[in-house]
């Protein structure tokens, strides 16, 4: 059993990840800004923790992470305030890592996106733009830790239901259910193969967990 922290724990990719990990046994916290979403977020298993996070510095989410054995960080400004989404998905994610850090917790897994490079296009007039620099950033800054990181890349997102099958480095938006990539969540939290690598994926013909197995030869 694992002790799993989840941040953005009412997102639509958490609700759908928290069910997985108390299915095999972990223990699962979830972090969630709104109290009115408790009961939600307690129905699919999880034990809801109300904090806003966008507040929290880091001594105090040091104090939320301690404990835990893993982090999934797939809370999100969800976009429209340019500074609202540099103060959550930068600047919080940032603080959390360090947090974990300060925590001793090792395991951290990012949920990104596929488009999370340097050379990732965006212009800076587009409304876009401040989702994909803060993201970028925020992964640069859990690349540089001394963590036992995964940053997971996943395309378009829909809401259809799960294929349990992925590929890595697609071409186009590499669209993929939610359901997927909540399952490749759980998935690499597990996978030794998958500690210190990013990996971008979409819908495909493989194996989640094969693909993820074969994740010390992908660059």
């Amino acid at each position: 059993m694992s002790r799993v922290l989840v941040f953005g724990g009412h997102g639509k990719v958490a609700r759908l990840l928290t069910p997985l990990l108390v299915a095999r046994g972990d223990e699962v916290t979830a972090v969630i800004r709104n109290p009115d979403h408790v009961g939600e977020v307690e129905a699919t298993g999880a034990t809801a923790r109300v904090a806003d996070v966008e507040r929290l510095d880091t001594d105090a989410l040091a104090e939320l992470v301690a404990g835990h054995d893993a982090i999934v960080w797939s809370a999100g400004a969800g976009g429209g305030d340019a500074a609202r989404t540099y103060a959550v998905d930068r600047d919080a994610a940032i603080r959390s890592m360090d947090a974990a850090v300060r925590a001793g917790i090792a395991r951290y897994v990012m949920v990104s996106w596929l488009g999370s490079t340097p050379d990732h296009g965006v212009p800076e007039d587009d409304d876009f733009f401040p989702y994909a620099d803060a993201k970028l950033a925020a992964d640069e800054h859990l690349r540089a830790t001394a963590l036992e990181w995964t940053v997971l890349g996943p395309g378009a997102l829909r809401d259809e239901p799960g294929t349990g099958r992925i590929t890595l480095d697609p071409d186009g938006r590499g669209a993929v259910p939610r359901a997927d990539v909540a399952a490749t969540v759980a998935a690499a939290l597990v996978e030794p193969a998958t500690i210190r690598r990013t990996l971008r994926f979409g819908g495909g013909a493989q194996p989640i967990a094969e693909a993820l197995a074969a994740a010390s030869d992908a660059r």
